[in-house]
């Protein structure tokens, strides 16, 4: 099975799943690359996401586009998604409950796309791999989880709220082709570490 189709199944299977919560919003699956280095992980979609069924094409979305523009990429070479498939209502915060009944399907969707970094957008996303990391301390910096690197960047939902935010995640997503090109090296220098769990043992290199 290639990896479009593999997708297709896992999305159609989410579809199908009649136990997940949100269900009265439309199903967001992701979209993009499945090939790419690069995965990029948010929160949950949002009004704009809800109503097109894609991820990451609000006022946010576009500003991280526009950002991967800037590095000279197109947006279609990278894969886009969310924790939570569906958006809350009132574009709240997704619960831990919610986050766990998506769960499932987020690791399937990562283990099919193999990236070699993910960049966990905003602090739910940053907590999903790292729990015990906060997003004003740890973003710009580089862990080990499993198989692959994660990078967390602040949300652009925050850096259209704050100047400074907005520098500070322009300059991290600036890094990235860095990153790509020393994540090889890195992950064969670190060792990956147990399945997620709730402790703060956790691998950490920082390039920059």
């Amino acid at each position: 099975m290639t990896k479009p189709e593999a997708l297709k199944k896992l999305e159609e299977e989410i579809a199908a799943d009649a136990s997940l919560p949100l269900r009265e919003s439309n199903l967001v699956f992701g979209e993009g690359n499945p090939d790419s280095e690069v995965m990029f992980i948010g929160e949950g979609p949002g009004f704009d996401e809800d109503r097109q069924k894609r991820p990451f094409v609000g006022r946010s979305g576009q500003l991280l586009r526009k950002n991967l523009r800037a590095l000279g990429w197109k947006e279609e070479s990278v894969y886009i998604t969310n924790i939570v498939k569906r958006r809350p209502p009132g574009n709240r915060d997704p619960l831990p409950d919610e986050i766990a009944a998506y769960e499932p399907y987020l690791e399937k969707q990562i283990e099919i796309i193999k990236p070699k970094i993910i960049v966990a957008l905003g602090r739910f996303a940053m907590n999903y791999f790292l729990p015990d990391a906060k997003i004003s301390r740890d973003r710009g910096k580089i862990f080990r989880f499993k198989d692959f690197l994660v990078y967390p960047v602040y949300h652009p939902a925050a850096a259209l709220r704050s100047t400074a935010v907005l520098g500070e995640m322009e300059d991290d997503l600036k890094k990235l082709p860095q990153i790509i090109e020393k994540a090889d090296k890195l992950l064969a220098e670190t060792k990956p570490e147990p399945p997620r769990v709730k402790e703060s043992k956790i691998k950490q290199e920082k390039l920059f």
